[in-house]
């Protein structure tokens, strides 16, 4: 029997092995690999020749086309100038496996010139058209990344921030910013209405999540008796959907404020009130909260410590849809909420008087309270208690 060597198997797979020769940009200084996409078998090699201007054979990734694959390959920038003719630069690339290999030029990256931008990349084994990982698909994403770069390019500057005072106190804190009355249809599951309401710049839609709501569960405290809200803000929350505040030991409350006096409870917001938990406790009271309305929300916890500071200017507070690429985002929150209550503020003793406090400690509360947050006029025919 006849058993071939390991050097005639290498060198059959050397004679079976193609080579496939891609251009890169054309005389005319073109933005264009040709051909675009092309399939290739293992052990195939694929030789890339660069024409005029400078650009180069970056690998990416699909779901990133214009950003280079950490370990994937890189030629470098190969300039042409505008008269040569010929030697070429060339860049070869074999192939390993079946796997897609997604290509771009990364000239000008993450400008509005940008060259993947406009639709330079290219692909070894993408997939077929129709399929989700199809060259066309591939293109389109680059292409809609320099649509993004030309908009933030042409879009006039940010707006000064403007500032304000807090509401007791000295500090200066971001103005609010510009409701918007926003009057649309909303259609969820198989019911539609419309409905107006107060849109804020970074603020989610307005359509709910489902007819029902989602439940977020935030923790109020924790077993250690920390002064925490655990997370300490929820964004992208819709309407209809349901903060769960479960409270834990130490005896704590969920008090609605505002950004401006983070540590007073809002005329007309709501609360829940003490609810005290013991040490040893293993089942804990809840108070719902159902959003229904999109501007940011703001709370806190207005229980004092026996040294006489309150649990906000220790930091306690949370927020519901707080913009966060704004300056009144959480952080923001929470730090002047320790500026102006805590133990070294200088704004706590200008702080209007809150409703009086109950001992830090006593005994389980063991039951759910449910109330549904109607501020404005956001599904104002839809607010109930629950």
């Amino acid at each position: 029997m006849f058993f071939p060597s390991l050097a005639a198997l290498a060198l059959a797979a050397s004679a079976s092995a193609a080579i496939i020769n891609v251009d890169v940009g054309n005389s005319d200084g073109g933005l264009v690999f040709n051909p675009e996409a092309i399939f290739a078998n293992v052990g195939d090699q694929v030789i890339y020749t660069f024409h005029q201007k400078n650009h180069s054979v970056t690998q990416s990734s699909f779901a990133a086309p214009c950003s280079p694959l950490e370990g994937g390959v890189n030629s470098g920038f190969m300039p042409v100038a505008a008269n040569v003719t010929e030697g070429f630069p060339t860049f070869t690339i074999t192939v390993n496996d079946t796997k897609p290999i997604w290509v771009f030029c990364d000239q000008a990256a993450d400008t509005p010139n940008s060259h993947c931008g406009a639709g330079m990349v290219h692909a070894i084994n993408c997939g077929p058209d129709g399929a989700p990982n199809s060259f066309t698909n591939f293109k389109q994403s680059a292409l809609n990344i320099g649509a993004q770069l030309k908009a933030q390019a042409s879009a006039p500057p940010p707006t000064p921030t403007e500032w304000t005072t807090a509401d007791y106190g000295t500090a200066t804190i971001p103005a609010a910013p510009v409701a918007e009355t926003v009057t649309v249809t909303v259609t969820v599951e198989a019911s539609s209405w419309v409905t107006t309401y107060a849109s804020y710049p970074g603020s989610p839609a307005a359509t709910p999540a489902s007819l029902t709501g989602n439940v977020h569960v935030v923790k109020v405290g924790n077993s250690d008796g920390a002064t925490i809200f655990d997370p300490p803000f929820l964004t992208d929350i819709p309407p209809r959907d349901i903060i769960s505040f479960e409270f834990h030991q130490k005896n704590h409350s969920a008090t609605q404020s505002s950004f401006g006096a983070p540590c007073i409870p809002a005329p007309g917001g709501v609360d829940s009130g003490f609810l005290p938990v013991p040490a040893d406790a293993t089942s804990f009271p809840t108070f719902n909260v159902t959003v229904n309305e999109t501007a940011p929300l703001w709370f806190f916890c207005r229980q004092l410590k026996p040294d006489g500071s309150s649990h906000c200017g220790a930091g306690m507070v949370f927020a519901v849809n707080p913009v966060e690429s704004s300056p009144r985002n959480f952080s923001a929150f929470q730090v002047l909420a320790k500026t102006l209550n805590g133990t070294n503020s200088t704004g706590a003793a200008a702080a209007p008087s809150t409703p009086s406090q109950t001992p830090d400690s006593g005994a389980s509360a063991g039951f759910a309270t449910n109330v549904a947050l109607a501020m404005g006029s956001l599904f104002a025919a839809a607010a109930f208690l629950l």
